[in-house]
């Protein structure tokens, strides 16, 4: 057989197994049709042979859960996320203030508060000291949470007595009027108001392309994209589906809208295309905010705020039908819950959801044949949530990268109880749960080797805290690549096509500089990609 690709002399990790190797793979086709030593792999021709020089292979990364189309629209912002302090983010921002036409709005993303040496949120009044003659807002990491100052506040309209709405909160201060902060559903005020800087067609595209070649030099193959159309984050699948007609689309694409929509229906064929990159998922329902910012629903008070249990962004019967119309139409339900009552919420909604289709006429077995609930984030759990999740066709939608930011604080947050079962990676892998990783980018890095060294390690990049938060919940190496590679394909149902380096499957694959099986943890971190392949083509 004459291939496309033949790579030799490698260590390849298949991921269908720990510890299984091969050292040469062929690619024909997009796909693997050779997977075995160096000596069977000489009975193949190819005019292109790649000589691995002993290098670590490992199936294409993935992102789970990640916000493209923020991501994109954050190039053009403040990044505040080096700030340590309120002079700090005063500076950057003033910096682009001094360049920024009077009137024209500026923008800040990716700060945090518990970074600062203040340890407060910013109010309006330090915002003012930015500028008073340009609307400013700053969004936290999280994106739960924006601050803004004077000039902005009176643009959106919010001043003494505003109503934030359904699932908005937002914060006056001693005489009434709101002292910036705003948080979860009310702060689309600003982004209703907002220029898009992605509006530029051309503009967008060269931002798109930049974030995509980033990507596939970090050895990233697959990503899951989500719309969050209450801060403009407008996901549209033809801006990718362009991309990938004009050959300039290094990524497969799976895209999350958070609008009901007609699923796609597939033929065999259109399954089995390599090369066939980029698809609809499913349907993303919000239950609760984040807990960096308060608003993640508790069961009890928060240990630093006891008047505050979070807050749903509707009540049980509402959710309860909107996920029953998600899974009636036929799309797959992608559920954000970070606190242990929003988990009580959606766990609710989605035994609903099983027992209202099966008393209408749906099997067992037609329900089997479903796509699982995807349940992403799932920082808090407890032993009767895990032991209501088990009997749910759940996948677990994490992100280990978050840990590095939250060891800080999270006992400050929730006391050492209910933080036994915070991040509990290793608790829901022990109870047989698959478990996808990704970043939540634009909140954290989409680099799928810092999701990995968090799993493995749970410090930040400076070994803190030493040994790791937790360490019982650390996940090995090998379970760590499984979340960022093969776990992902369980989640739309591509198992079969991609994940595992073996006959018959995509040939997605990325070429490591160093063996991550081989070194310590620490080291992890500081592993680079030297190649990246999609369907047997190198795009790195």
């Amino acid at each position: 057989m004459e291939l496309d690709v033949l790579l030799k002399n490698g260590i390849i990790y298949t991921m269908e197994e720990e510890g299984k190797t091969v050292e040469a793979l062929g690619i024909k086709d997009g796909k693997i049709v050779f997977a075995g030593s160096d000596c069977e792999a000489e009975g193949f021709n190819s005019l292109n042979i790649v000589n691995l020089q002993g290098q670590a292979v490992i199936p294409g990364m993935a992102d789970s859960h990640m916000h493209m189309y923020a991501y994109c629209q954050n190039q053009t912002s403040v990044n505040l996320e080096q700030a340590k302090s309120m002079d700090e983010m005063i500076v950057l921002m003033k910096k682009k203030a001094e360049k920024t036409p009077e009137g024209n709005w500026i923008k800040g993303v990716n700060f945090d508060q518990t970074k600062f040496k203040e340890n407060r949120f910013p109010t309006r009044q330090d915002l003012d000291k930015i500028s008073t003659v340009h609307p400013i807002v700053i969004k936290r990491c999280c994106l739960h949470a924006v601050v803004a100052n004077t000039k902005a506040l009176e643009l959106a309209g919010v001043g003494a007595g505003y109503d934030g709405g359904t699932g908005g909160i937002v914060e006056f201060d001693e005489n009434g009027m709101p002292n910036g902060i705003l948080r979860e559903q009310s702060t689309k005020v600003f982004d209703e108001i907002m220029p898009d800087p992605l509006f530029d067609k051309e503009e967008k595209k060269r931002i798109f392309q930049q974030v995509l070649a980033d990507m596939s030099s970090k050895g990233v193959t697959t990503i899951h994209t989500y719309a969050a159309k209450i801060w403009r984050y407008d996901e549209d699948i033809n801006t990718y589906r362009g991309l990938d007609n004009a050959g300039e689309l290094p990524v497969r694409v799976t895209v999350y809208m958070d609008e009901l929509f007609t699923p796609e229906i597939l033929t065999e064929d259109q399954k089995d295309d390599a090369h066939r990159i980029v698809q609809f998922g499913g349907y993303k329902l919000f239950s609760d905010g984040s807990l960096g910012s308060r608003s993640a629903a508790l069961q009890e008070p928060y240990n630093d705020d006891p008047e505050n249990r979070g807050f749903v962004v509707c009540e049980q019967e509402e959710f309860n039908a909107k996920v029953l119309q998600a899974y009636e139409k036929g799309l797959q339900p992608a559920i954000h819950a970070i606190g242990d009552r929003a988990l009580d919420m959606t766990l609710t909604a989605i035994e609903e959801t099983l027992r209202v289709t099966k008393e209408n006429g749906m099997s067992e077995e037609e329900q089997k044949h479903r796509l699982p609930f995807r349940i992403i984030h799932v920082q808090m759990v407890n032993d009767e949530l895990v032991e209501r999740m088990k009997k749910l066709p759940l996948v677990l939608d994490i992100q280990p990268v978050f840990l590095g930011t939250d060891a800080r604080w999270i006992e400050d947050r929730i006391g050492s109880k209910r933080a036994k079962g915070a991040y509990a990676w290793k608790t829901l892998k022990n109870e047989g749960f698959i478990q996808t990783g990704g970043s939540d980018c634009p909140v954290e890095s989409f680099d799928p080797i810092a999701g990995i060294f968090s799993a493995v390690a749970r410090c930040d990049k400076d070994g803190q805290p030493a040994g790791g938060y937790g360490p019982q919940e650390k996940l090995s190496v090998y379970e760590a690549i499984e979340v960022f590679t093969k776990n992902v394909h369980y989640a739309t149902g591509q198992q079969d096509k991609l994940g595992t380096l073996e006959v018959g499957k995509f040939a997605d694959l990325v070429v490591l500089d160093c063996n991550p099986f081989e070194i310590d943890e620490m080291a992890l971190k500081d592993i680079k990609v030297q190649q990246t392949y999609i369907a047997g083509k190198r795009v790195f």
